[in-house]
């Protein structure tokens, strides 16, 4: 399951471009079986998503790509309300014994020092508190290049997308590891 917002979603792609389905492919393609559902939600907040956990992420569910963040940043959210409803989310996802992935977003730089310094440690913080995988920034890579890129500048294409889950795939991998262990305990 893929927790997020429009960068998950697929803002302005074809459904089987977003990032869900073609990490999926990606999957199947190294002869990995697993299901990737997209719970992404264009325009969602940390504090968004913590509102729809329930109904977002059904039993069963045995990992979860949590990627939120973005837009709270864009809006200037004051980062201690957005690490309060992540951490929120994975207490309740943890508590439900289900693997976390944290994808970090990174505070646009011209959000002011402070409040890049305030948002950019969010992510660390909750990885190193709760064990979680940490994948530091979902856009490695792809942000700020015009080519992979919608024209708004803040959505992956597809080949954007493509990059990112080359780049998420090892972090991945290391979630399907902990789901596996996890069910032979």
């Amino acid at each position: 399951m893929v927790l997020g917002d429009s960068l998950s979603a697929g803002y302005g792609l074809p459904a089987d471009a977003a990032f869900p389905a073609r990490l999926g492919q990606a999957l199947q393609a190294k002869g990995i079986a697993a299901e990737v559902a997209n719970a992404g939600v264009s325009g969602d907040t940390a504090s968004g998503g913590l509102g729809r956990l329930d109904w977002s992420v059904p039993e069963g569910t045995e990992a979860v790509i949590l990627e939120l963040g973005a837009n709270d940043a864009l809006r200037g959210v004051d980062p201690k309300l957005t690490r309060a409803a992540l951490e929120a989310i994975v207490q309740r996802l943890k508590h439900r014994r289900i693997a976390v992935l944290l994808a970090g977003m990174r505070a646009p730089r011209n959000m002011g020092t402070d409040y890049v310094q305030a948002f950019d440690v969010i992510f660390p913080s909750l990885a190193s508190s709760y064990a979680l995988i940490l994948y530091p920034f979902f856009l490695e890579g792809v942000a700020a290049d015009p080519k992979l890129n919608l024209p708004d500048g803040l959505h992956p294409t597809a080949a954007g997308i493509d990059a990112i889950v080359k780049n998420i795939m090892p972090k991945v991998e290391e979630l399907i590891a902990r789901v596996r262990a996890a069910r032979a305990s």
